[in-house]
């Protein structure tokens, strides 16, 4: 038998199939181990999130509260140091306040070896921050922005044994955005290392903190107490948290009685501060408002996007925080403002949901002004209260005595209040169901509640019209809730009522009439809660009927013993609720723990689909096989499984905008970055976000991407850059990949719809349900033509809000040879139910509703992160103009097109790549786009539109607004002022003949300014032609049906080679020519007496010269003279004497 080859190598090296069938079964062995111990320890490890200040980042462990609001200076120097990065050193590059330092903890686990464990592995945390758009969409622009961040490991500073490293956490910075104060932060595994579910914080601007003299964070609205005692909970029943749903950054909690105090919070209650407000809580009682009772207790707490309110007795205070992204720095409050001054208020009412740019609370008040109602608008901070209605009362218009409103809420979409009214008729108490229109101030009462309880006869619900039979328990409403997005109408107190139309009402009789609703809580998503006086909690799911009892349940008592059994931090035998509420769909408590060493407050998931299926009672049956006898369970859920498939787009349906932004590149061995490499870090995500920010501008890029003028003159040296770093030749030792920071446009969840989904005029999306079925479920027909049948409990019902403004059609498809059943589901808008309106401005809320028929409470899917409830879904939809759309000028194609119709293009002397000229005689054909933020398409603007000047001037610093009298002058047709800037030949113009409107085929703009137009006679300042700026406004509003879109937009638009008028042209001539003249006769009299000029020029010359000689002579005699004086002078006399003697010879001689 031969065992080997009788040939091998020498070294040891096995051969080929061997060796690959050994890694393949050793691989296997390590991935198998590996999954085992991940899922033994998925759900024992749970992120860790807290803030940095920058200039702490990787020192002990430190925690910062976000207080500032603006970029800082700091990276500036290290940016222009910066040599071998394809940075721009000329760019203003700034970074954030704070860092988001990321760690994760595991149960019985040595967290610090994890963290090593997991990085030497490759594991990064990824981060997503969403921002939350802010309420005043007048102020900012709607935008739903996104930005995926990568954290870099960083080691933490200070002595350490270790030699390569010591206690190590991830860090990214933590971006800030104007408009935006409710920021999530979405923490995943890049699927290395240890298995983390993904986690969600909110980390949240706090306008409520400020900074002592010696630079300690301190609270402005009162004063924090570092110790929270159990009798604060203990004698305190729970208690609602009430705020503007999605945008109030700070939640704040009262009711704690007999304390002036609440618990504030700025991460949703994952943290939070116990408050001693400094208010000055007295209270003077009076022959309108007696002091029934003194109470030093906070009974109603409100909170808003910037503004907190709280009820103490009958005060009511407000406080506005500081929040620099939102509003002037002007609007805050230093301290707390009391309102109604001169009021008696008894209840203040919350408002979930905003509208029209605005928040609103209402008070209701007793004594002198019972039956008004004090309507408050919150605006950028600025508190308003304006009391309704406005000159009589509403109980002079509600039948019966001792009128009494008891709960208000306000739909903002209607301006419509729901008032819940309590008045005397023939001594006996009456409720009624009331609206008033705030705009129209009228009143009319909508419903009448019965006295007593309706009988239930074991039914499930109980439609009320009039000929039911009732028990002998009063009706004691409690108050109201209106969900705005599916148009359902809540009465609640011993009893629930919920109505579709608010006209007919459905009594849901699982609520038993022996308990009293204290307060309820809502998800927008299709669930909603209450609390009892007893604290007891109850659900119930939105479409059905069935209300559940979840806190005591048994189903609760067993998950509770579960948890205790696994010895979790959250459960404890003795625990008091103190509120709840709902966050991304999923219900918490806020519970204070009262065992030994574990006294506190915790914020946990009350599981409701875990606790649902607890308590489910599977029927048992007797089965008959043959003569045996089998015990089996029936199926509570109708179908086996149900799935969604054909999902659409997420990121285009709920217009998200996202931006990707992963750290540098470094070449560290253990690939550790330096608070430098941070800093750059920190730099390029602000510039990023700067990017973003500057690309909002009316004239539109070549390239529809806000990152393309980052990298537009460094991509040809990329890989020069790449070579460097990879060579480790890079001074910095990092490396910044410039096509990984970029704009992400063709986005999807996995599974799910989106949570919130945007249609446009006529606009649809559709998704397919997957059903499958249980083995007795499906039967098969015998009928002729049928092979198939789906019992009724396969059924699928798919309703829709505002069926006036949405379709919904549903095609089912049998798969036989599966059990299975296909329902595609298509949604589509109307087109009728909103007029017209800028991108994000009050879009009308609505919502889809998909429901299998049988399974509300019944169906679970059961994973590794627990249970989820299935056979129900709502997804929330806006109708209107979406946000991320804009209208552009197309200045690259309208230049193209304006050189093709007037076979050239002249720009100006001096040109402006960010504004190009255009030549006045030239005919003027503007093009627009429609650039989608989201989707990243971008294509030529199709419909109808109005092009209107609307402001101008010589140059850029002297453009004004005109007026509305100027406006209509200068672009009308009618207009007999002389005064029109622009004409056409477009025959199509506004009902009113007012105003052309135009499109792309227009056949373009010919520019007239004529006598009284502003453009009219500009005096040239410089040699070139005269110049003008026109301020244009270009909107599709009231001429174009194709969208819901208001497109607007304003630029500005630079006009060379303005003719001048005729009479400065006239005198332009006259003057020209008479300089031309004068010039002529000039040269002919020149030319005529230059020969005289020239004689005389020679004669005058000839003078000098001989006066010049004369002189010289004389000059030079005299000098000669004087050089011989010396030598002559002995002989002086005897040379005098001879002429004497001899004279008259010597005359004689000399003739």
């Amino acid at each position: 038998m031969v065992c080997c080859p009788a040939m091998s190598p020498v070294s040891p090296v096995w051969p080929r199939k061997p060796k690959l069938w050994a890694f393949c079964v050793l691989l296997l062995v390590l991935l198998l181990s590996w999954k085992s111990w991940a899922v033994e320890h998925f759900q024992h490890c749970h992120w860790l999130v807290v803030l940095n200040n920058f200039d702490k980042v990787g020192s002990l462990p430190t925690k910062a509260r976000f207080l500032d609001q603006e970029p800082i200076d700091t990276v500036t120097e290290v940016f222009q140091n910066l040599v071998d990065l394809p940075i721009d050193p000329q760019e203003k590059y700034m970074s954030f306040p704070y860092y988001l330092k990321v760690s994760f903890s595991c149960m019985e686990q040595d967290d610090e070896e994890l963290v090593r464990k997991s990085h030497l592995m490759g594991m990064r945390p990824l981060i997503l921050i969403s921002y939350r758009h802010p309420v005043n969409f007048y102020r900012w622009e709607t935008e739903n922005l996104q930005i995926q961040m990568e954290a870099a490991p960083l080691r933490t500073s200070g002595f350490c044994s270790a030699e390569v490293m010591c206690t190590l956490n991830w860090y990214a910075p933590m971006p800030i955005k104007n408009g935006t104060v409710v920021m999530s932060v979405d923490i995943s595994s890049n699927g290395l290392g240890v298995f983390i579910p993904r986690k969600r914080f909110y980390i949240n601007i706090n306008g409520f903190l400020k900074k002592d003299t010696s630079g300690k964070t301190i609270f402005t609205v009162g004063y924090e107490s570092s110790m929270v005692k159990s009798t604060l909970f203990s004698r305190s029943k729970s208690r609602p948290l009430w705020y503007t749903v999605n945008h109030s950054p700070v939640l704040i909690l009262g009711g704690i009685e007999n304390e002036k105090v609440i618990l504030l919070s700025d991460t949703n209650f994952q943290d939070y501060s116990l408050i001693e407000l400094s208010i000055d809580s007295c209270w003077v009682g009076s022959y309108y408002c007696p002091m029934l009772q003194f109470s030093a207790t906070i009974h109603d707490a409100i909170s808003t996007e910037s503004t907190l309110f709280i009820r103490q007795n009958q005060l009511v205070y407000y406080f506005t925080g500081r929040y620099t992204t939102l509003f002037d720095e002007s609007h805050s409050s230093s301290s707390w403002v009391r309102v109604l001054a001169n009021e008696c208020i008894k209840k203040l009412c919350p408002v979930f949901v905003s509208g029209n740019g605005s928040e609103y609370i209402l008070a209701l008040t007793t004594g002198k002004h019972e039956g008004y109602v004090h309507f408050g608008t919150i605006t950028d901070g600025l508190v308003t209260f304006q009391m309704v209605p406005d000159g009589w009362s509403m109980c002079d218009r509600i039948p019966g005595s001792n009128c009494s409103i008891n709960w208000a809420t306000y739909i903002a979409d209607e301006k419509a209040l729901m008032l819940l009214v309590e008045a005397f008729s023939a001594s006996v108490k009456v409720f009624h169901l009331v609206k008033f229109n705030t705009e129209s101030q009228t009143l009319s009462i909508l419903y009448t509640l019965s006295r007593f309880i309706p009988e239930g006869h074991d039914l499930e619900f109980l439609v009320l019209d009039g000929t039911e039979t009732y028990t002998n328990t009063l009706m004691i409403p409690k108050g109201l809730f209106f969900n705005t997005f599916n148009n359902m109408l809540y009465i609640w107190g011993n009893f629930i009522l919920q109505s579709y139309n608010r006209l007919h009402f459905i009594y849901l009789a699982d609520f038993p009439k022996d308990s009293t609703i204290k307060y309820m809580v809502n998800s927008y998503q299709g669930d909603m809660a209450f609390v009892t006086e007893t604290d007891e909690i109850w659900y119930f799911l939105e479409g059905g009927y069935d209300v559940y009892r979840l806190v005591p349940s048994r189903g609760w008592s067993i998950f509770f013993n579960l948890q205790k059994m696994q010895q979790s931090s959250l459960y404890a035998d003795r625990e008091f609720l103190v509120s709840i509420f709902y966050e991304d769909g999923e219900l918490y408590q806020l519970v204070y723990l009262h065992a030994t060493g574990n006294k506190r407050l915790v914020k946990r998931v009350l599981p409701v689909a875990q606790v649902l299926l607890f308590d489910q009672n599977n029927p048992q049956i007797l089965l008959k096989d043959g003569n045996r006898r089998m015990l089996a369970f029936s199926h509570m859920c109708p179908f086996k499984v149900m799935r969604l498939r054909d999902l659409p787009k997420t990121q285009h349906l709920s217009r998200q905008e996202i931006y990707h932004a992963p750290p540098p590149l470094v070449s560290e061995s253990h690939g550790f970055h330096n608070n430098k490499t941070l800093a750059i870090y920190q730099g390029l995500v602000y510039y990023l976000l700067w990017l973003h920010s500057k690309y909002d501008k009316p004239y539109a890029d070549p390239v529809h991407d806000p990152t393309w003028p980052w990298w537009e003159h460094k991509t040809e040296f990329k890989d020069y850059y790449f070579y460097l770093s990879s060579n480790w030749l890079a001074e910095e030792g990092m490396y910044i990949d410039m096509s990984s920071y970029k704009k992400l446009y063709n986005v999807s969840k996995e599974h799910g719809l989106p949570e919130i989904v945007f249609l446009d005029k006529g606009n649809s999306f559709s998704f397919t349900v997957f059903l499958s079925s249980h083995g007795d479920t499906s039967v098969f027909s015998t009928n002729a033509g049928s092979g198939y049948q789906i019992d009724k409990n396969m059924a699928v019902a798919v309703a829709v809000a505002d069926p006036e403004c949405l379709e919904a059609s549903v095609n089912q498809e049998v798969l036989i040879n599966r059990k299975a059943v296909l329902y595609k589901i298509t949604v589509e808008d109307k087109k009728i139910c909103y007029d017209q309106g800028l991108s994000g401005y009050n879009l009308k809320k609505t919502s889809l509703m998909v429901k299998v028929l049988g399974s509300s409470g019944r169906c679970f899917q059961t994973t590794y992160l627990g249970a989820n409830m299935q056979g129900h879904l709502m997804v929330p939809m806006l109708i209107g103009c979406p946000p991320g759309k804009r209208l552009a000028f197309d200045v690259t194609y309208t230049i193209m097109y304006s050189r093709n119709l007037n076979k050239h293009y002249f720009d100006c002397a001096v040109s402006n790549p960010e504004m190009p000229c255009f030549l006045y005689r030239d005919l003027f054909q503007p093009f627009f786009l429609v650039q989608d933020m989201v989707t990243g398409a971008s294509g030529s603007f199709l419909g109808s539109y109005l092009l209107l000047v609307v402001g101008g001037g010589p140059t850029l610093d002297t453009i004004r607004d005109y007026t509305e009298e100027e406006i209509y002058h200068y672009n009308s047709p009618l207009d007999k002022t002389n005064s029109r800037i622009w004409t056409t030949k477009v025959e199509t113009t506004t009902p009113d003949k007012k105003f052309y409107i135009m499109n792309y085929q227009s056949p373009g703009i010919e520019w007239l300014c004529l006598e009284n137009s502003p453009c009219h006679d500009i005096i040239p300042q410089s040699i070139f032609a005269p110049e003008f700026f026109l301020k244009l406004l270009v909107s599709n509003r009231g001429v174009d049906t194709s969208t819901y879109c208001d497109y607007k937009v304003i630029f500005i638009l630079h006009i060379h080679g303005l003719p001048l008028s005729g009479k400065r042209s006239l005198f332009i001539v006259i003057v020209s020519s008479s300089l031309l003249l004068g010039l002529v006769v000039f040269y002919i009299f020149f030319c005529l007496i230059w020969p005289h000029i020239v004689e005389a020029w020679a004669s005058l010359r000839w003078k000098i010269n001989n006066i010049m000689a004369s002189e010289s002579y004389y000059t030079y005699a005299s000098s000669n003279a004087g050089f011989s004086i010396h030598s002559r002078s002995g002989s002086e006399e005897s040379s005098r004497a001879l002429p004497k003697a001899g004279s008259k010879e010597d005359n004689v001689a000399r003739k």
